[in-house]
């Protein structure tokens, strides 16, 4: 009889990013949207970003994570998979919360692209003011 795989899931969120986390025990393999972790953030820093709540918890050669990202830009989608990994985490292991609250990878970033107000052309440009 095959072992069962058990899977602990997280979401996580980032400006208009949304990133849903599927991780088990294994080898240190991210797999993102299909792709490598390395194929899919080609930077260097958005990498160590995403990967930032599997090394303060000292595990990043024991979990595998299959991530499915979409929405927004480079850096906010690397924002929204470290969040997920650490809810992820935090499911898996509850002795872990403490380490990653520390580290300040439970923190949700509220910060969003402000709306485009009327009768200007952009959240705070105003238009050409003309005395005459």
């Amino acid at each position: 009889m095959a072992e069962r795989l058990i899977e602990f899931l997280g979401t996580g969120r980032r400006k208009t990013s949304v990133a849903r986390v599927r991780i088990s025990s294994g080898t240190g393999e991210i797999i993102v949207n299909g792709k490598p972790l390395g194929a899919y953030c080609y930077q260097e820093v958005t990498q160590k970003m995403a990967l930032s709540p599997l090394v303060s918890a000292d595990i990043s050669d024991k979990i595998d994570a299959r991530i499915s990202v979409f929405g927004g830009g480079i850096s906010g989608q690397a924002g929204a998979i470290r969040l997920g990994i650490a809810r992820a985490l935090c499911e898996m292991d509850p002795q872990l919360r403490p380490i990653l609250k520390k580290a300040g990878h439970l923190t949700r970033d509220g910060r969003m692209k402000e709306r485009k107000k009327s009768g200007q052309p952009g959240a705070r440009k105003r238009f050409q003011f003309s005395k005459r």
